[in-house]
């Protein structure tokens, strides 16, 4: 009663808007200026800091160049990308593609095998870890040496994957997959042992066969957990395929972050860094929109509680 009369007597008052509706923006575009928004300040504090540091001669031009450095001059810094080619005797800097295209072909050639990999050992490690809670002899077979095999780091693996695929994508491909194939298994077999008992016991009263109750139960009740495992997962892809690159197994980021150590260039390594850093941002910004079209029977509220 009182703000009527309020507003009553002071016409020109009226009741504030939410932003987007000052502005008359969708609904869904809102939120996502927000987050832009604050993703633009997040990395504005951190390169301001870090040109801060260099103002004030903490930090060493030579060794940790600011960022105004080594993103100043992209021509310069894209022109290391030309590694395709090298191994060949008599191939020079300058020869090949030009500096854009070996930047985007050494960018293709990463991504193809994190994307390879991470499909195989998506794939595998679902397909095997439902069918070790589904068949009791498989499990007693397979579930002691994949248990044994878990903590053994990608690292120990490289020479095998030499080995056994020589020099190419074959060998960074079966890195990131070893990376991750024995931890989603057991990840997928803790996702099953966790699904609620109360949706089994009304699948089987409804007269669900085992075989239904895995299909039409328990795989949609794990995908979410699922999914989220396998968006971290994709940092740890990266990870992996950066190592293999850098040990020389095929062109690519990798090998040029070890061209810069090697030619002791801080302005390409950081350079480097900050490509690789967009291209993870990027996809996992792609598979959260993609886990939101998947998971479509979720609120908003459990989505954001796995990181969608």
């Amino acid at each position: 009663m009182a703000v009527d009369l309020a507003r009553a007597a002071v016409p020109h008052i009226r009741p504030r808007l939410p932003f987007g509706q000052r502005l008359a923006l969708p609904d869904g575009l809102v939120p996502l200026l927000q987050r832009t928004g604050w993703m633009l300040v997040s990395v504005g504090c951190f390169a301001g800091l870090w040109e801060l540091l260099w103002a004030l001669g903490i930090a060493d031009a030579k060794l940790l160049p600011p960022p105004h450095i080594f993103l100043g001059n992209l021509a310069e810094q894209a022109r290391f990308f030309n590694t395709a080619q090298r191994w060949q005797i008599g191939t020079g800097m300058n020869a090949g593609p030009s500096p854009a295209m070996a930047v985007l072909i050494t960018v293709l050639a990463s991504t193809g095998r994190v994307l390879a990999g991470l499909a195989l050992a998506a794939t595998l490690s679902i397909l095997v870890g439902v069918a070790i809670r589904y068949v009791v002899l498989f499990e007693r077979l397979t579930l002691p040496t994949i248990t044994l095999l878990a903590p053994v780091s990608p690292i120990a693996w490289l020479p095998v994957a030499i080995f056994m695929f020589g020099i190419g994508n074959a060998p960074a491909i079966f890195m990131v997959f070893i990376a991750l194939f024995f931890t989603m298994v057991l990840s997928t077999i803790h996702q099953i042992d966790g699904v609620n008992r109360n949706y089994i016991n009304v699948a089987r009263t409804m007269g669900a066969t085992k075989r239904q109750i895995y299909a039409r139960v328990i795989v949609p009740a794990i995908l979410p957990g699922l999914l989220a495992v396998l968006r971290l997962n994709l940092f740890g892809a990266w990870m992996v395929v950066l190592v293999a690159e850098a040990t020389g197994v095929g062109y690519g980021l990798g090998q040029v972050i070890m061209l810069a150590r090697n030619t002791f260039n801080p302005s390409l390594v950081f350079f480097t860094i900050t490509l690789i850093g967009l291209l993870g941002f990027a996809f996992d910004l792609l598979f959260r929109l993609v886990q939101r079209r998947m998971l479509y029977w979720l609120p908003r509220d459990a989505g954001s509680s796995l990181g969608l």
